[in-house]
């Protein structure tokens, strides 16, 4: 399996690499494995949905 860093997520989906961070403590994506310090996820892992956003409320309520 390939993994991408914490960076490479931020960059992919337009977020900062805390919050990528954050997503992988929190258990928001799947077969993120933290190695020492880093965090590696999943190069197909999707980006995880924010419900504080009406982006996310959107998503959360099908429509």
């Amino acid at each position: 399996m390939d993994f991408m860093t914490t960076k490479e997520a931020a960059l992919k989906w337009g977020l900062t690499n805390r919050m990528v961070q954050y997503y992988c403590k929190a258990g928001k994506i799947q077969k993120a494995e933290k190695i020492g310090s880093m965090w590696l996820l999943p190069k197909d892992a999707k980006k995880p949905i924010d419900k504080r956003t009406m982006e996310g409320r959107a998503k959360e309520s099908g429509q």
